[in-house]
């Protein structure tokens, strides 16, 4: 079947474990942000990752 697109079997996989990676992370976001507009509050994640921005001297405003 990847042959007659033109892909040879191991950049199939490559191309899958990418997929596999870009759907896991979208879903993840897509959760954390369901639980902060349902609930209010902010995820242990999201707390630690502000603490590690201001230890650097960065603001979430600044990327």
């Amino acid at each position: 079947m990847w042959n007659e697109l033109g892909i040879s079997g191991g950049t199939a996989i490559v191309i899958l474990l990418a997929l596999y990676f870009v759907i896991k992370w979208a879903v993840k976001n897509g959760i954390k942000e369901a639980y902060s507009a349902i609930t209010g509050k902010r995820t242990v994640e999201d707390i630690q990752n502000e603490k590690e921005l201001k230890e650097l001297g960065l603001d979430s405003e600044d990327q």
